[in-house]
C-alpha cells in the first residue's frame, strides 16, 4: 500500500468570491477530499486559504470551487508551504 504523499498550499482566490458561500463549500469540500486548513475572507476582497493533504485530493477540491455556479474564481496564486504534522482539521476563520 503506497503512504499518500502530503503538501500543503496557501492560495488566495480573486473574482466573485465573498458573499457566495465560499468559505462553507470549501469547508464542505475539504471534508469530503480529508484535507486540512483553513479559510478566511480578507478584507480586499479575496480569500485566503491555506489547504493540506494530496495533491490529487487539493486539485479535486479546486475543481469543485470552481465548477460551483455562485462562485466566480477569476484568478488564484498558490504557494507552497512546510505541511504542519499536528494539524487534524479545516476550518473557517473568522
Amino acid at each position: 500500500m503506497s503512504e499518500r504523499k502530503e503538501i500543503r498550499r496557501r492560495i488566495v482566490f480573486y473574482g466573485r468570491v465573498q458573499g457566495v458561500g465560499f468559505r462553507y463549500r470549501a469547508q464542505y469540500a475539504a471534508e469530503q477530499y480529508r484535507l486540512t486548513g483553513w479559510v478566511y475572507n480578507e478584507d480586499d476582497g479575496t480569500v485566503l486559504m491555506e489547504v493540506q493533504g494530496d495533491e490529487a485530493s487539493i486539485d479535486q477540491m479546486l475543481q469543485l470551487l470552481q465548477n460551483d455556479r455562485y462562485i466566480d474564481i477569476v484568478d488564484m496564486d498558490m504557494k507552497q508551504l512546510v505541511v504542519q504534522e499536528d494539524e487534524r482539521s479545516f476550518h473557517i476563520r473568522y
